[in-house]
């Protein structure tokens, strides 16, 4: 049923993002993030994780800040090649050559690393670049050296590339640890990308550092690494041998990841019993694929001796998640427990158990006590036949075992009937030798003892059968090449339909089987998951990729398929002879289980026929030849499941006691007489080999059995048969011959009586039976033919008989007599009695001779079984038939065993009948001049085979016949034949003048069956691989067989089957023979090609026209010439297609002129017109030698001419033309214009900025300039950088001008085929007509260039722009390249011009030289490393850059990028017109439209504004140009070359970065040459005045508890730092203001257009060369506060970068952090500014100092400075010294004004006093003042409440007018006539006069007045 997942809810948590949108290029890190259950509340489980931000546009194009990268098409090929998963090969065990590159990158070193980057104490992370290239050099088998660790050391994990696609890993991050504390967490990370290279792999391209500084950077957050222990539990092996009679010490060794563990060892046993945990400590994911597990023989604790090995894959115990795409997390290793079987050189394999737990250790060991308890198994296999089998002299017989089970050498295991009868080798006629079993089968029968693991096998068998389904689906799909084959679709939906449906069969539960081990459960789940994915990708997969698709399906069920709990050992047949191991096959023993549960949940062959090709054990045995095939049927099972085993459906199992394994009652013979009692070095009773045997007496029934009948001579069957025709049944055939006479009667002819060929025999009267044979049916006319009612068939000259031949003219008529077919049978006399007569050592025969002096014969007696429930009565024949009480004075453990024989006879015979159609073979590679001397193809089935006629000598030889094998007998049932019929075995060979033969490749598969003629369709042929040996392919055969049972309807047929017959052949039915039409291939040889071209693209070629029966086609070959043909006198070229051949005359003098003489060929020949059928066409270059040798120098196959096919007759069929070469007429034109317009210098080269020149166009192409480089003209200035060869640029279709280059090979190509030389050619493939009077088609290539025209001479520009991953050479890792051109006999370069210390020199030169071509025709580049030079050739084909350079450039007149080739733009464009055959470009007088190719063209359809750069061609010249990138030119560009070595043939040894421009000589003078010179840095002087610093953070206390510093700054260049500087110290700062006035001066070397300093020096003193190193112009400024004892304490850092540096600020108060942050928040009008200081020459201000706090940057104080850079003129001029030393100037620095310390006390004794209790007591100070405060405002509250409260109380009614008038008349009234009065006087006229009363009352008011307005003043006087 259906299974159900359960997911529990732990917690959720919410991330916000809106970092990662703010800062893209941030990873974020989120460390113990507490999870919220429902409720929103915390729980105690908390998430770590880390998230980044991807673009599309940072998908598509991978990794642009990264040192190495891929181009978007190699990523578009990788995932043609694995769309869905990744497909791995199996790895070889032949030895190859690789290169492993690690490239490493380093970020977040922590601070206190002791490295030479920097060489202060810092506590921050160190973030930098430590980029560094390795490599390393290996000869290994890819399946050892896949499997080896590469260590990292800095320190760091360890990784295993092979696991990437591609054996790559590419710009992956590792995390660095300390290795002897791995807990503590990740120090830094790295950088890596590995490549392990093998023959024909590329290394990706590497793009130059990015200083931009926007490198990845992870967080320095500690993330732990884990820690596990993988503990194994080692309980006991079993069987343990390692020679005979020898008892071992066993102890096991288990190596993982480098490291080994033993065990203890146990003395003399065979079945240890360790008890033991071994326990590894590794990290997770495991470094290590395998575990390997060694039993080794320790005698006195000295284990040299190995038992046995075997390994356990880690990947298949454990999972990382990555099998299935979705929410699966994988498992841990776990492992049993479970058994091992141990494998070691031809003994049977050993068993040994283990386990390894991961957890449960008690529940564990508590489980060994069930698996105590095993099961019995039963093993029965039948053996059908055995052919194709080698001369064996001996007798042979065959041994089944399992484990030590059937092992008849190892007499500790009781005996069982685990062998077959001894049988001879009988020639079948032809070749081979079979074994003569006929109706007899032998069976053998084996039990064993093994744990029940049913229910781990059903799983795999299920899981087994998905896989073979979809491995079948998808080879029947791969046969179908034509991807117009109408059954490719239906065929792949039936793949889709049924592995849906075997994906969504369920797989028997796990969970529930109490046997299960937690690995069980794990892989269970896996499987099922990956099971339901798949079945989900079937249902959505379109039909597109199927192929791959499928192929990646088939990977993912494979990655899963393995079972490592493989408890039952494989099954064992071995062939053996002198009892010795000969041959062996082994049988997996789950794929022959038996389950109960159905036939999907048992092995595939389980009760089936399956076919077993023998092979010899490892270095024995003759090389490309097979031991033998078996046909075994096979049943393996739980003995209680055997009840009613039947394995095939007809056959009587029968069981004989022989006396011992067959016998023999001996007898010699003495003066005639016979008798036991002459014998005198024999027994009377022996085996078959002659040793004393025991007589049939003493031999008892075994338990289950019973005898039936008496003991009985046993007839040998392998004797009862004539060994010359090698049949146990013989049809006679006598033909009875008639003439008519005169008169018109039917007399005898003049020969009676013939056979079947006409020869004359005896009459039918006096045919006589040889002796031994004797007759089984009279004589019977023959009516199964085309004959009347008599018999009688007539005819003119009969032929000879069979499926319907045509007669042959004879002078006279005749009739020929019916077939008269009587059948002999072998017999014996009943006097004879059985004996055979013969010596021991020789073949005995059944014939006594007169010589014959010894006889022996064989008795038997049959066994039946007993009435046995519940098992097969087979499995009870165990033990010896001997009775135990035999005793000869030896033990009974040292006499041979007793065992009967097991026989299946088959008493209904069914006969057969075998057609095998054949064809033709090809891609038949061979080193001789003629392909094959004699082909023919030799086919067996069973103990039949034929042979095919011998064909002349050809490339693909075509056979078109028909092997027939009438009256096959097969003994199996026609339903068993039918699924598993016998394996047709098809060999190709090939037979020399002198008759010997050899053996080319043989190819096997199954002939389709019918059982009913009625159903019979003819199967269509295929193409078939030939394979010599195990796994070289060597060509491929199309054929297809059939076979069809001989039914009664059948036989009455008449004939039966038809088949044509021609010239003594049959040959193919006409529905599956090819449809022929004659064809003419036009071969051209071509040569030189035109050194003026650039055109790229080859004449369109069209899809062949539909067959018409009126033509057929002509193949036309233009052949030009050889190329890079070394060491050859007088090539010719041997072109052969199909069986025909032509050649062409030799070339005399192949140094001087390698072309033909001749230009043209014409082959005409019949093709088949289905693609599928067609072959290739061969190219064999033949070299004359002396005494008239020819060799074969070199050959290639053209796979397929599809291509090249055209129809002449077509309506739109266009004749290719030749392209033009005269230029005679343009040269005047060219040398005027030329030197008029185009390449008229101008000092405008002057004008251009100083940072750009023709590197930073290779910059901009490459994505590498610097960002702060801004140049507005540069999309002008266009540049195409290729990662490979020009030719190799799928656009630009090889370079191939009117020429196509074929690469010629010694023999068939591989990745490590060397090229021996090249064939230019064309080919023309076209319909002819058949009728000769029609019509011939016009001829492809009736004219082409003159040879008169080449070879012609060229002017040679070769640029060396730079080298890139070159191999090191000297013992730093670095090496010394220089460069060397070869051109012919030229050789340039210089060896002391070399670039010291580097793996990625750069050249920049520029070599010029003359050629002529095609005689000089291929450029050689050799990097020779300094002292010793090592070549690595690179070679150049100049013929194909030819077309290619220069490439299109820009069309400037001037300048740095201006044009340079021989002719402006709108002359390329009309002669690229005329090689096109197209009329001339006709402009307008403007220049800005132009008519070309039939329609118009517009100069502002290319420009849709004015351009704005400067010094641009005219209009005219810039529209040319815009047309000519239109027509698939090679723009301008630079293409990457890879070394090769020869003594790594086929491994990358660098890439070069180069490109050639070719200008024929007679288009006139060249343009200027590129300066591509290297960048030289200029020397440059940076003064830096530190005036002063304020609020750095204080450090230290002094004795007055003050927060003080002693302040110094210290400064230097990144990369310099050698050239450290510091100030003076300012002391006792307490305010962190420190002042200095102190000037820093450092040189440099700048490189400006790269914004980088340059360092050149010697690594050490011996050093010959310096070393260069590049950084970037950084300045870096530390404040420190000194000490006397312990170390300087930091205060703060800044670091400028100088080409791109943040403005200072005028004010310390405006100077913030916000100046340095790399990506600011705030919007771009208010981001800080930035600018370089070597475009503002000096700069002064403040600028902020930083360190690192918590994780964050924080401001600790303020430096003001002056920065100024000069040029060295400059600073020779205005001469400044360091510090304030002399000269002291521009400016003059003064010492600063700063108190002395020493008398800062006494200056100031209240201030310090008051700093120090303010210090001190501050808080209370203020405390006591705010106390005080608030208590003197209650006291004085206290005190005036009293009189506040009576004044409210009595409340007095004051007037104050009249008080304060009263009070002023009284003041002023003595001065009443004064002036100045106040302005309280009362005017007199308002007084009035009062009484003395009212006075005297007044008077005390104002005294009362006084006491409250007390600031009123006396009164004066």
């Amino acid at each position: 049923g259906s299974q159900t997942c359960f997911f529990l809810f732990i917690g959720m948590a919410t991330v916000l993002l809106k970092t990662l949108v703010k800062k893209p290029r941030k990873i974020l890190f989120v460390n113990d993030l507490t999870l919220l259950n429902h409720s929103m509340m915390p729980t105690e489980c908390t998430v770590t994780l880390q998230a980044a931000l991807m673009t599309y546009k940072d998908i598509e194009k991978i990794g642009d800040e990264d040192l190495l990268a891929i181009t978007a098409q190699e990523v578009a090929k990788q995932k043609l090649m694995f769309p869905s998963a990744t497909v791995h090969k199996a790895l070889s065990p032949k030895p190859q050559h690789f290169q492993v590159r690690p490239f490493t990158e380093s970020q977040e070193i922590p601070g206190g690393w002791d490295g030479d980057t920097f060489p202060t104490l810092t506590p921050a992370p160190l973030p930098f670049s430590l980029l560094q290239l390795f490599f390393q050099n290996f000869y290994e088998a890819p399946m050892k050296f896949f499997d080896e660790i590469i260590l990292i050391q800095v320190r760091s994990q360890a990784r295993q590339p092979s696991a990437s696609p591609g054996h790559t890993l590419l710009r992956k991050w590792l995390g660095l640890c300390q290795p002897n504390e791995p807990n503590s967490g990740v120090r830094g990370y790295l950088k890596v990308t590995i490549c392990a290279l093998g023959v024909g792999d590329q290394a990706p391209v590497r793009l130059p550092p990015d200083t931009s500084g926007t490198l990845l950077t992870l967080a320095s957050s500690v993330v732990p690494i884990s820690i596990a222990y993988l503990q194994f539990f080692i309980y006991c092996a079993e069987d343990l041998h390692l020679k005979k009679h020898y008892s071992v010490s066993p102890a096991l060794e288990v190596e993982l990841i480098g490291e080994k563990l033993k065990t203890n060892v146990q003395t003399q046993t065979e079945s240890p019993i360790w008890n033991q945990i071994l326990t590894f400590r590794i990290q997770l994911p495991c470094l290590s694929s395998y575990v390997k597990f060694r039993v080794l023989d320790c005698p006195r604790n000295r284990c040299n001796d190995e038992i046995g090995t075997v390994s356990l894959s880690l990947n298949q115990i454990s999972s990382t998640g990555a099998e299935i795409e979705g929410m699966y997390s994988g498992f841990l290793p776990c492992f049993g427990p479970s058994f091992l079987t141990l494998r070691g050189g031809k003994k049977a394999p050993f068993r040994m158990k283990e386990e390894d737990p991961v957890s449960f250790l008690c529940q564990r060991s508590g489980e060994m006590i069930k698996h105590q308890n095993r099961q019995k198994y039963g093993l029965c296999v039948i053996f059908l036949s055995c052919t194709m089998m080698p001369d064996f002299k001996d007798l042979i017989q065959f041994e089944v075992s399992i484990g030590h089970y059937g092992n008849k050498m190892d007499l500790s295991y009781k005996p069982l009937v685990s062998t077959t009868q001894y049988s001879p080798a009988i020639y079948d006629g032809n070749i081979y030798h079979y074994v003569p079993w006929y109706n007899t089968k032998p069976v053998v029968a084996v039990t064993s003892f093994w744990e029940d693991v049913s229910f781990r096998m059903n799983c795999l068998n299920l899981l087994q059968f998905t896989r073979d389904r979809l491995k079948a689906n998808l080879d029947t799909l791969k046969s179908m090449r034509n991807p117009r084959d109408p059954a490719l679709l239906p065929q792949w939906e039936k793949l889709l339909r049924e592995l849906v449906e075997d994906c969504k069969r369920p797989l028997p539960c796990m969970t529930s089987q109490p046997k299960a081990t937690d690995l069980d459960k794990n892989r269970w789940k896996l499987r099922r998951l990956l099971l339901q994915e798949l079945a989900q990708k079937a249902k959505q997969a379109p039909p597109r990729d199927m192929v791959a698709t499928a192929e990646g399906w088939l990977y993912r069920l494979n990655a899963v398929l393995p079972e490592p709990q493989m408890n039952l050992p494989d099954v064992m047949i071995w062939l053996m002879s002198r009892e010795q191991r000969v041959a062996y096959a082994q049988v997996p023993a789950h794929s022959v289980l038996f389950s109960p549960d159905g036939a999907r949940h048992s092995g595939r062959f389980c009760g089936k026929t399956q076919t077993l090709f023998l092979q010899y054990p490892e270095g024995e045995g003759e090389k490309d030849t097979l031991p033998g095939q078996l046909r075994v049927c096979m049943w393996l099972g739980n003995v209680t499941d055997s009840r009613d085993l039947e394995l095939l459906r007809q056959g009587e199992v029968v069981v004989y006691a022989e006396t011992v394994s067959g016998g023999y009652e001996n007898q010699a013979k003495f003066k005639g007489q016979w008798g036991q009692q002459f014998l005198q070095h024999c027994p009377n009773f022996s085996d078959v080999l002659g040793h004393k045997a025991l007589p049939k007496e003493d031999f008892k029934e075994p338990h289950g059995w019973h005898w039936d009948g008496p003991w009985t001579v046993e007839p040998q069957r392998r004797l009862l048969l004539d060994t010359d025709i090698n049949k146990s049944q013989v049809l006679e055939e006598v033909y009875e011959n008639q003439r008519r006479d005169a008169v018109g009667a039917w007399v005898p002819a003049a020969i009676p009586n013939t056979d079947v060929n006409g020869e004359p025999v005896e009459a039918r009267e006096i045919v006589q039976c040889p002796q031994g044979w004797h007759v089984k049916q009279t004589w019977a006319v023959e009516l199964n033919h085309a004959v009347d009612n008599e018999g009688w068939e007539y005819g003119v000259g009969i032929p000879p008989s069979g499926l319907g031949g045509p007669p042959t003219p004879t002078p006279t008529l005749g009739e020929r007599a019916p077939l008269l077919s009587p059948q002999h049978h072998p017999g014996l006399a009943e006097d004879e009695a059985g004996w055979e007569y013969g010596v021991f050592g020789s073949k005995f025969h059944l014939n006594p001779e007169p010589q014959s002096r010894f006889r022996r014969r064989c008795w038997h007696r049959r066994l039946a079984p007993n009435k046995v429930k519940g098992i097969a009565p087979i499995f009870l024949l165990e033990g010896s038939l001997v009775k135990p009480q035999w005793s000869r004075g030896l033990p009974p453990a040292t006499l041979p065993p007793d065992l009967p024989f097991i026989y299946c006879v088959f008493n209904k015979p069914h006969y057969y009948q075998l057609f095998c159609y054949i064809y033709q073979a090809r891609n038949l590679m061979s080193s001789r001049v003629q392909t094959f001397q004699g082909p023919f193809i030799r086919l067996a089935f069973l103990n039949y085979s034929q042979c095919t006629q011998s064909l002349k000598s050809s490339a693909a030889p075509t056979w078109a016949q028909t092997l027939t094998f009438q009256h096959l007998l097969l003994y199996e049932s026609p339903q068993d034949t039918r699924d598993s019929p016998p394996c047709v075995v098809l060999e190709l060979w090939q037979r020399d003048p002198q008759g010997s033969e050899t053996l080319w490749g043989r190819s096997m598969w199954h002939p389709v069956v019918w059982l009913d003629a009625q159903d019979r369709i003819l199967p269509p042929m295929r193409w078939h691989p030939l394979v010599k040996g195990l796994e070289d392919e060597e060509g491929e055969i199309l054929a297809s067989c059939e076979l069809i049972l001989e039914t009664e309807s059948l036989r009455q047929q008449l004939p039966m089957l038809s088949v044509p017959w021609k010239d003594g052949i049959y040959i193919l039915p006409k529905s599956i023979q090819p449809t022929l039409r004659k064809m003419a291939i036009e071969v051209t040889k071509c040569g030189a090609g035109q050194a003026g071209g650039r055109g790229t693209s080859c004449p369109q070629s069209k899809a062949p026209p539909v067959p018409v029966p009126t033509c057929s086609p002509s193949h036309q070959m233009l052949v030009w010439g050889l190329r890079n043909m070394k060491q050859v006198r007088s090539p010719r070229l041997l072109v052969e297609c199909w069986e025909e051949c032509l050649q062409t005359e030799p070339i005399r003098d192949f140094q001087t002129n390698p072309n033909f003489a001749q230009s043209t060929l014409l082959l005409t020949l019949y093709m088949p017109t289905e693609e599928t059928f067609a072959l290739p066409l061969v190219l064999k270059v033949v070299d004359s030698q002396d005494f008239g040798q020819e060799t074969v120098v070199g050959q290639a196959n053209v796979h397929s001419l599809q291509p090249y096919f055209c129809d002449p007759w077509a309506e739109d069929y266009v004749p290719p033309r030749p392209p033009t070469l005269s230029v005679k007429k343009y040269q005047e034109l060219l040398g005027y214009l030329c030197e008029k317009f185009w390449f008229k210098s101008s000092k405008a080269e002057d004008e251009y900025d100083q940072e750009v020149d023709w590197w930073s166009k290779l910059f901009w192409a490459t994505g590498d300039a610097p960002q702060t480089l801004k140049y507005k003209y540069k999309d002008y200035h266009t540049l195409k950088v290729y990662d490979c060869e020009l030719e190799a640029v799928p656009a630009f279709q090889g370079l191939q001008d009117f020429c196509q280059t074929f690469k010629l090979y010694q023999e068939w190509p591989r990745l490590d085929s060397p090229v021996v030389g090249e064939f230019k050619g064309q080919f023309r493939v076209y319909p002819f007509p058949e009728n000769p009077e029609a019509p011939k088609p016009p001829r492809q290539f009736p004219l082409w260039p003159k040879k008169e025209d080449f070879p012609q001479q060229c002017l040679i520009r070769v640029y060396m722009v730079r080298a890139f991953h070159l191999q090191p050479q000297d013992l730093n890792g670095l090496c010394d390249p220089y460069v060397i051109l070869k051109l012919g006999q030229t050789m340039l370069g210089n060896r002391d011009k070399y670039q010291p210390n580097t793996l990625d020199p750069i050249f920049g030169v520029m070599f010029e030289l003359s050629c002529t071509i095609p005689l000089e025709k291929d450029l050689e580049i050799h990097r020779g490393p300094n002292p010793s030079a090592c070549p690595l050739p690179a070679p150049v084909s100049l013929q194909r850059v030819a077309r290619a350079s220069p490439g299109l450039g820009s069309p400037h007149r001037s300048g740095p990028f201006r044009w340079r080739d021989q002719m402006p733009p709108s002359l390329l464009l009309e002669h690229h017109a005329k090689r096109k055959g197209l009329p001339p470009p006709l402009f307008s007088p403007e220049g800005d439209s132009v008519y070309y190719n039939g329609k118009k063209f517009e100069l502002q359809s290319f420009e849709l504004k004015p351009p704005r750069a400067r010094f641009l061609g005219s209009k005219k010249e810039r529209l040319a140009l815009y047309l000519l990138h239109t027509q698939g030119l090679v723009p301008e560009h630079v293409e990457t070359r890879t070394l090769y070595s020869d003594s790594q043939p086929g491994i990358d040894q660098g890439k070069v970065q180069m490109w050639v421009d070719i200008f024929p000589k007679k288009l006139g003078p060249p343009g200027p040459p590129v300066n591509i010179g290297p960048r030289k840095p200029k020397r440059y002087e940076l003064r830096c005045v530190i005036w002063k610093t304020t609020l750095v953070d204080p450090k230290e206390k002094s004795l007055s508890y003050d927060r003080i510093n002693d302040i110094y700054v210290k400064g230097w260049l990144f990369g310099l730092e050698k050239d450290m500087q510091k100030t003076d110290i300012h002391y006792r700062s307490v305010t962190g203001e420190g002042i200095f006035n102190w000037r820093f001066t450092f040189t440099l070397d700048y490189l400006a257009a790269e914004h980088v300093c340059v360092l050149s020096e010697k690594d050490y003193i011996w050093s010959l060369d310096p070393t260069v190193t590049k950084f970037p112009a950084r300045l870096i400024i530390q404040v420190w506060d000194n000490n006397i004892i312990s170390t300087d304490d930091f205060l703060g850092v800044l670091e400028l970068d100088l080409s791109d540096m943040p403005l200072p600020a005028p004010h310390s108060r405006l100077c913030s952090v916000r100046m340095l942050e790399a990506d600011p928040k705030w919007p771009h009008f208010l981001q800080h500014k930035h600018s370089s200081l070597f475009k503002m020459k000096n700069v002064a201000g403040w600028w902020p100092c930083q360190v690192l706090d918590g994780g964050k940057w924080r401001l600790s104080g303020k430096v003001k400075m002056t920065l100024e850079i000069l040029t060295e003129k400059e600073a020779l001029i205005k001469a400044a010294g360091r510090g304030q030393s002399e000269p002291n100037q521009y400016p003059t620095l003064h010492p600063p004004l700063r108190t002395h310390t020493l008398f800062m006390w006494f200056r100031s004794p209240i201030g310090k006093f008051i700093r120090v209790v303010w210090r001190r007591y501050r808080f209370r100070i203020i405390a006591t003042a705010i106390i005080l405060l608030i208590g003197l405002l209650l006291f004085n509250f206290i005190y005036s409440a009293p009189n506040y409260l009576a004044m409210s109380w009595i409340k007095p009614e004051l007037r104050l007018n009249a008080p304060i008038q009263i009070y002023a008349n009284i003041i002023n009234a003595p001065n009443t006539s004064s002036a100045n009065s106040s302005n309280l006087t009362t005017p007199q006229q308002s007084l009035k006069r009062t009484t003395a009363l009212r006075l005297k009352h007044l008077q005390g008011h104002v005294t009362h007045l006084r006491d409250i307005l007390p600031e009123l003043l006396a009164p004066q006087n």
